[in-house]
């Protein structure tokens, strides 16, 4: 796509998770590849893990004081039409203040106010929706906004037809170059370039059943004499610790949360992880083989609902999260050990692969700005 002229004045909206962040920032990386002066805002929720990853990936960000509903009654519900108020109104006035030529909501808490407002004020909009299954701010956002940018067929259950553009979940531009990398990532985590190594991501606030899992099971993934990369979110971190400990000999490193995905994707022969959208997006283009436990603790079971895109594709494999003491580590192994499988799994994840999508997307958001 050629450069642009006048520098581009956008507003990208949304957070919450690393699913959230890292395609808003792979969108915000690809509009300055093409408009290099563009203004880029963010805006996300205060105290969400945003307000620091943002900042770290080179762009200002503005928090508002936003959560979503407990699925309980809790004292933060019924402050919640408050939180709605008072964010709706700081939106309107970061609008005013900023002036944008568009705003791009990437689903979260923050992303329904900041889009209400600016589409109000008749801004162009667009959405990015993740997942396979809608989330509930970018279904309400829909009616408003010009285009929907998705990374699965058939979302027409969830969004108006003639606005759905398929353009899969933009990721980390260095998790698409991984050739050449595997040395440099042995030595970035203390691995051993003879064994074979699995590589565990939780999400990227860990997740409790796949830690206990490995905590259980790091026995036999140093008897079978195979290395891993763990990362456990903050919650489990002192544990994995104490365990890192006790194996370091064996190849364990436990990591709260891995800042250069490309090195340790790079490293890993299988991946074990959880099947939020993101995760599949960046699975599918390093071409991993990958053992999937849905987190059941989502919307509409909708991890359930990405992980078996893949599974009937054969391109991945399943344990159900409450099977996962007993099924995941062997899963794993029985993996491991099964060269052919590896790459079955390696061939048919590629194809589901979709490298170009923060381009389709600013392509889509240039056109709009026009």
């Amino acid at each position: 796509m050629p450069k642009q002229g006048r520098p581009y004045r956008v507003i990208i909206s949304g957070g919450g998770t690393g699913g959230h962040i890292y395609p808003a920032v792979a969108i915000a990386n690809q509009l300055r590849a093409v408009n290099p002066e563009a203004e880029i805002l963010f805006v996300g929720a205060q105290g969400r893990m945003e307000m620091m990853r943002v900042p770290e990936a080179g762009y200002k960000i503005v928090g508002l004081w936003i959560s979503g509903l407990q699925r309980r009654l809790t004292l933060d519900n019924l402050s919640f039409p408050l939180k709605v108020w008072k964010s709706v109104r700081a939106s309107h006035k970061i609008i005013k203040d900023f002036k944008p030529d568009a705003v791009v909501g990437v689903g979260g808490y923050a992303s329904g106010s900041l889009l209400y407002a600016a589409t109000s004020q008749g801004i162009p909009a667009l959405i990015q929706e993740q997942n396979s299954y809608a989330g509930i701010t970018n279904k309400l956002l829909a009616k408003r906004v010009q285009k929907v940018c998705v990374a699965y067929p058939n979302m027409e259950a969830f969004f108006p037809a003639d606005k759905i553009v398929l353009t899969g979940n933009p990721v980390r531009s260095d998790i698409m170059n991984l050739q050449g990398k595997r040395e440099e990532a042995l030595q970035h985590f203390g691995l051993n370039p003879e064994k074979k190594t699995i590589l565990v991501i939780g999400g990227s606030l860990g997740a409790r059943t796949i830690n206990k899992s490995i905590a259980a099971n790091l026995q036999s993934i140093a008897d079978a004499g195979y290395q891993l990369i763990w990362q456990t979110g903050k919650a489990f971190y002192p544990r994995a610790q104490e365990l890192e400990e006790k194996y370091k000999t064996e190849g364990i490193r436990a990591l709260d949360f891995i800042k250069r995905m490309d090195l340790a994707y790079a490293a890993a022969d299988v991946v074990i992880s959880r099947a939020g959208a993101l995760s599949i997006s960046e699975l599918c283009l390093a071409g991993k083989p990958a053992v999937l436990v849905p987190s059941p603790n989502v919307a509409e079971d909708h991890q359930t609902k990405n992980a078996m895109a893949l599974v009937q594709q054969e391109a991945a494999l399943l344990v159900r999260d409450a099977e996962s003491m007993e099924k995941l580590v062997p899963t794993a192994l029985e993996l491991l050990k099964d060269e052919k499988e590896q790459q079955r799994l390696h061939q048919n994840i590629l194809k589901m692969a979709r490298p170009n999508a923060a381009t389709d997307i600013v392509n889509e958001l240039v056109k709009l700005i026009k």
